[in-house]
């Protein structure tokens, strides 16, 4: 999630990193119609891939042609609208859980912007949001972003139910899928000043299930390997960014591990993702299937929206705050 409890703000120095030690790019896993069919020898394989991406990595690059570049195109147009609007009305976009509404003017994270749709696969909450931005109507914006939330949850859907079946727990993901809940998040960067640091959002871990992100083909993602390296993400053409979260992590007892990763501006463009996000309405248990001699339990019954809201408080603000919250 590109939206955390903060570090120290590095200067632009201690946020560089050397060419000489950069990584290759992410995996990517082309989700394509016949890899999508459940069964199918594309399906199988790319069930594997996903596991292996998750545990290796906690994210992989999706190839998703069912959202075409006119979406894309017209996403991103709609969400330069919005974040062109007054600040008293984008003030407005309001949640009862910290960083679930409008988030910016903080001076710890001054380069970003965001706003937050929730349940965003419901046509009747994106309608909501933007008779709240727009009391006059604005319905391009309106059907845009539904359909965009709509085709990104099939992708959200999809890659869950590979890693469940991955493990030989697909009994489990229907319940698990019923109670999966849905942020629509646009993000906004603007370029530093010279005197500013260009870090557009520290290093974290997403507090999510899953969480999927596209950008407008300006970069500065950079996911953090288990070797300590960094990769700067360099997104192909309808491509996204599938990313586990801490409440995946859980889920898997440590067998996925959620990204770590950070956003650092370095051109003279803005740089605009939408993000779509996953957490669970109920609490997660790990699959007894997955607790084993040599892998034991390793989290207590967890409960994600107490987890967001746990970050939040001083203890939260451990350096292992997952541990802290549900660790065994």
């Amino acid at each position: 999630m590109e939206f955390v409890v903060e570090e120290r703000v590095k200067t632009h120095i201690e946020v560089e990193i050397m060419d000489s030690h950069r990584q290759p790019n992410l995996p990517v896993i082309n989700f394509s119609e016949e890899s999508m069919q459940p069964g199918t020898s594309s399906w199988l394989s790319a069930c594997n891939e996903v596991r292996h991406a998750l545990e290796k990595y906690g994210c992989f690059l999706a190839t998703y042609a069912k959202v075409s570049t006119e979406l894309s195109d017209a996403v991103f147009q709609a969400v330069g609208e919005l974040s062109e609007l007054p600040l008293e009305t984008k003030l407005q976009n309001v949640a009862d859980i910290a960083y679930f509404g409008y988030v910016g003017q903080d001076p710890c994270k001054p380069l970003m912007e965001s706003m937050g749709i929730g349940n965003a696969t419901s046509k009747e909450a994106v309608q909501s949001f933007t008779n709240l931005m727009w009391p006059s109507g604005n319905d391009h914006f309106c059907d845009t972003l539904h359909l965009y939330a709509k085709l990104v949850r099939e992708l959200e859907e999809t890659a869950s139910k590979m890693l469940f079946e991955s493990y030989a727990v697909g009994k489990y993901y229907d319940s698990y899928n019923k109670s999966t809940d849905y942020l629509l998040r646009y993000i906004k960067y603007r370029v530093p000043n010279v005197e500013e640091s260009n870090l557009g959002v520290p290093t974290h871990t997403d507090k999510t299930l899953i969480t999927i992100l596209h950008q407008n083909q300006v970069s500065g993602l950079e996911v953090k390997t288990k070797e300590d390296e960094w990769i700067e993400v360099e997104f192909p053409p309808s491509s996204f960014v599938v990313m586990a979260g801490d409440a995946f992590q859980v889920w898997s007892n440590d067998r996925v591990r959620a990204a770590l990763h950070r956003v650092i501006m370095k051109g003279s463009t803005e740089r605009f993702t939408i993000g779509l996000f996953s957490h669970q309405k109920g609490i997660i248990e790990v699959p007894e299937e997955l607790v084993a001699d040599e892998n034991p339990l390793k989290f207590k019954p967890f409960d994600n929206f107490g987890y967001l809201r746990f970050t939040l408080t001083e203890e939260g603000q451990a350096e292992n705050a997952l541990k802290a919250y549900s660790g065994v």
